[in-house]
C-alpha cells in the first residue's frame, strides 16, 4: 500500500519537469537527505524490531479484591484478564498472554496473603524477571496495612522498576493524604498513581506510567501495540519528538549534519508505522521525508532556509526542526487512523501552525 497523496501529481513525484529546474544546491540538498534515510533507517527498523521480538513481563500483585484484574482489562481496552466482585477471584499465578500479542505475559496474583504457600514462591520468581511491577494497594480499605508492606519491602529486593497503583479511589476520601502516606511508607522512591478501575479515573496517567517506564527498558512499543486506544500514545511520541527536534536546533540544510534530526524523523514515522500496524519500506521513509521537507519549505528550500535560519542552534532553526517533526509526524497519525493516503496539503497546513508559535518547548 503507497501512503502518498498531493494536491497534484506533479508536486509529489520527485522526477517532475519542475524539479529539472531546481537549482544545484536543492538537488544536493535532497541528495543529502537521500543519503541519510539510508544510513539511519536499518538502524531504527533494527531498534523496534528488537523491542518487537522480546518477552514483556509484567507483575500485578496486591492484596486480594484490590482490582488488578480490571484495571488492566480497562488499560488494554478488552477483558484479557478474569474479573468477578467477589475476593479473591484470580485463582492461579500462572502467566497468561494477550489474544495476538503472545510476546506479552501478565501475572496477575491471587494476592499476596493468598493462603495458598505455593502462589508467593511463583509470585516472586514471575517479580524476578518482570520488566515493571504494578503493585496495588485498596483505598476503600486499609492502605498500604503492615501485611502489604511486608511484602512490599520482599518484592523490592527482587524488582525495582515498581509502580504503585492506589486503586478504588471513588469509594474513598483523602485522597491525596493517602498518595503522601504511600510515598512516606516506601521512601519516597517510587511514583504512586491514584486510580478508579470502575470509573476510568486516571487511568491514562498510569498508561502513560506504564510506557515510561519500559520505555527505559526499550520495551514501550510492544506495549503500546496492545492497547485498543493508541492515539494517546501517538500523540506523546510525536510531541516528545517535536521537543527533541527544537533541541537539535537547526532544519538539515546543505553544509549542516542532517543524521540527528532525519534519524529521529525516520525513528518516529517507523513507530507510528508498528503502532499502527502500517507499511513503512525504506523508500516510503526516504519519499515521505523528502517530500514533507520539499513541500512544507517550498521548492526555493535552500535559499528560504539560509534566510530563515542564519545559523544551527538558533531559535528560528529550533522552531522549524520542531515544526516539520511534529508536522511529519501528525501527517502520518491522521493517515494511519483514518486508514488514508497521506495529504502533504495536511502536512503543510500543520507545518504553518506550528511554525507561528514563538517558541518550540512544551510540545
Amino acid at each position: 500500500m503507497k501512503w502518498f497523496r498531493g494536491k497534484k501529481d506533479n508536486e509529489v513525484n520527485l522526477d517532475t519537469q519542475s524539479e529539472l529546474n531546481e537549482s544545484k544546491e536543492e538537488l544536493e540538498f535532497k541528495q543529502q537527505l537521500d543519503e541519510a534515510v539510508d544510513e539511519v533507517y536499518e538502524k531504527e527498523m533494527k531498534k523496534i524490531n528488537d523491542q518487537l521480538d522480546q518477552e514483556l513481563l509484567i507483575a500485578l500483585v496486591g492484596e486480594v479484591n484490590a482490582g488488578k484484574s480490571s484495571t488492566i482489562n480497562k488499560i488494554i481496552g478488552k477483558d484479557v484478564a478474569s474479573t468477578n466482585p467477589q475476593p479473591g477471584e484470580t485463582v492461579s499465578v500462572d502467566p497468561y498472554n494477550i489474544e495476538g500479542l503472545e510476546k506479552i505475559k501478565f501475572m496477575d496474583t491471587p494476592g499476596l496473603n493468598d493462603p495458598n504457600d505455593d502462589n508467593p514462591r511463583k509470585t516472586i520468581e514471575f517479580i524476578d524477571q518482570a520488566d515493571i511491577v504494578l503493585f496495588f494497594t485498596n483505598a476503600a480499605g486499609t492502605v498500604f496495612s503492615d501485611s502489604e508492606r511486608e511484602k512490599f519491602q520482599a518484592i523490592e529486593k527482587h524488582n525495582k522498576n515498581i509502580l504503585l497503583v492506589l486503586n478504588k479511589i471513588d469509594a474513598a476520601e483523602g485522597i491525596e493524604s493517602l498518595v503522601e502516606f504511600i510515598k512516606g511508607q516506601t521512601g519516597n522512591k517510587y511514583e504512586v498513581l491514584p486510580i478508579s478501575s470502575r470509573t476510568g479515573e486516571n487511568l491514562d496517567k498510569l498508561k502513560a506510567s506504564i510506557l515510561s517506564l519500559l520505555k527505559k527498558r526499550g520495551k514501550d512499543i510492544l506495549f503500546a501495540k496492545s492497547m485498543k486506544d493508541k492515539s494517546q500514545t501517538a500523540n506523546r511520541w510525536i510531541a516528545g519528538a517535536g521537543v527533541s527536534a527544537g533541541g537539535i536546533g537547526a532544519l538539515p540544510i546543505p553544509g549542516s549534519d542532517v543524521i540527528p534530526l532525519t534519524a529521529l524523523q525516520v525513528g518516529l514515522i517507523l513507530k507510528l508505522a508498528a503502532l499502527y500496524d502500517k507499511p513503512m519500506t525504506k523508500d516510503t521513509a526516504k519519499e515521505l521525508i523528502i517530500v514533507t521537507t520539499t513541500r512544507t519549505i517550498g521548492q526555493t528550500l535552500y535559499r528560504q532556509i539560509v534566510k530563515l535560519i542564519p545559523g544551527a542552534g538558533s531559535v528560528a532553526g529550533g522552531i522549524v526542526a520542531s515544526s516539520l517533526t511534529l508536522a511529519l509526524g501528525y501527517g502520518v497519525k491522521h493517515a494511519f487512523e483514518n486508514n488514508i493516503a497521506i495529504n502533504f496539503d495536511y502536512i503543510l497546513n500543520q507545518f504553518k501552525k506550528f511554525k507561528n508559535r514563538k517558541s518550540y518547548k512544551g510540545e
